[in-house]
């Protein structure tokens, strides 16, 4: 389903959403609490004193509740800035939230902040039955950037194939305005410039499939984001429809910029995860 909304119906539906989850939330603090660990090493061998700066998560969870949901969420800031935080629009809905940071160009160059995504992921799988969490309801978000990481390790399974994770196990895929042709940051690492597209097995849309996990693509309005940054999730749309694929979203957000469309798109990530679970 390819779905535009405008600002006004952004508006009308941001207000229906905030209404229901401070329903959902005020039932929920009843018999909720919630706890936040932070700066957890999701490597242990081998590492650097780079990736121990650079590869640790926070988890914050309801305490108390079993088989919950969870969402991996990676930060923008492409590929060379940005630290994670946990966001408050997902704070106190009855999600596990597992925020991660990777590490940055120029320090590193592809595919190590890849892998990392990858290492962050496969810990959460490994590891969130011990905190309550249902391995089986893992999704994996992010923001531009972290949009990127999210498709590249959903599509290409080689990434979570190396930690013993089949990427199909992933409940959901919801980049936001993420890349799905090959990183600008990766072109520059090879002397690239940003306008020259490139596809490549570093671009998300390289490892379209068939059997890949549900895909949700939400982008901000295709004349006020980067880089033509809505035609590609547009085109990743309509192929991942051509190939078979019988679960794939594409929302364009209507009056919001690259930057300001994340705001509105938590409500449809949480829309979104509340819909897996009610077909249980």
């Amino acid at each position: 389903m390819k779905t535009r909304i405008t600002v006004q119906a952004t508006l009308f539906y941001l207000l229906f959403l905030i209404v229901s989850t401070i329903g959902y939330t005020q039932d929920s603090a009843n018999v909720t609490t919630y706890i936040q660990e932070n700066d957890i090493l999701y490597r242990q061998r081998d590492i650097t004193e780079y990736m121990r700066e650079r590869c640790k998560l926070d988890i914050y969870y309801p305490k108390n509740s079993r088989g919950f949901s969870t969402v991996v969420w990676f930060h923008g800031g492409g590929l060379r800035a940005g630290n994670k935080s946990i966001p408050e629009t997902l704070k106190e809905s009855g999600l596990a939230v597992v925020t991660v940071n990777y590490r940055l160009f120029p320090k590193v160059k592809c595919p190590a902040y890849i892998d990392d995504a990858a290492a962050a992921v496969a810990w959460v799988f490994h590891n969130i039955e011990k905190y309550g969490g249902d391995p089986n309801k893992i999704f994996v978000s992010g923001h531009s950037a972290g949009g990127y990481l999210t498709s590249m390790i959903g599509l290409d399974k080689s990434y979570l194939k190396k930690y013993n994770i089949d990427a199909n196990s992933i409940a959901g895929l919801i980049p936001f305005s993420g890349h799905t042709i090959t990183h600008f940051t990766v072109r520059e690492e090879r002397g690239i410039s940003g306008t020259q597209v490139v596809v490549d097995e570093f671009a998300p849309i390289f490892h379209i499939r068939k059997d890949a996990p549900p895909l949700l693509l939400i982008t901000g309005d295709r004349e006020m984001e980067m880089l033509g940054r809505y035609e590609e999730n547009a085109y990743m749309y309509r192929m991942m429809l051509v190939i078979g694929h019988e679960n794939t979203e594409l929302y364009e957000l209507d009056g919001f910029n690259h930057g300001g469309m994340a705001a509105p798109a938590f409500y449809l990530l949480k829309k979104y995860v509340k819909s897996f679970e009610k077909k249980e």
